[in-house]
């Protein structure tokens, strides 16, 4: 999600965040961003646990599974070309 954001942008940010928010509240906000992230994570390991426990051991192989493998154009050329891996070239007479 934040890939493209690079360490110069994050002291601007920074910096924003000390001019609006001034010295004396923001380590107060940033204390209670964190909370609010440890909150948000356990919530979503809770629901993951509730999930896996509803879905039972039959679907614990649809963590696994290779989506990528479903994609149309991949469906496509397996069932056009089979076993071969190579796809046919034009050749120039």
């Amino acid at each position: 999600m934040f890939d493209s954001i690079g360490w110069g942008e994050i002291a601007v940010l920074a910096l924003a965040a000390l001019f609006i928010f001034g010295p004396d509240r923001l380590p107060t906000l940033a204390q209670e961003a964190a909370s609010g992230l440890r909150r948000i994570r356990a919530t979503v390991v809770d629901l993951r646990g509730q999930v896996d426990d509803g879905l039972g051991q039959e679907f614990a192989g649809l963590r696994d599974l290779n989506l990528s493998h479903y994609r149309p154009k991949n469906l496509i050329r397996d069932h056009l070309l089979g076993n071969d891996d190579v796809l046919p070239t034009n050749r120039k007479r």
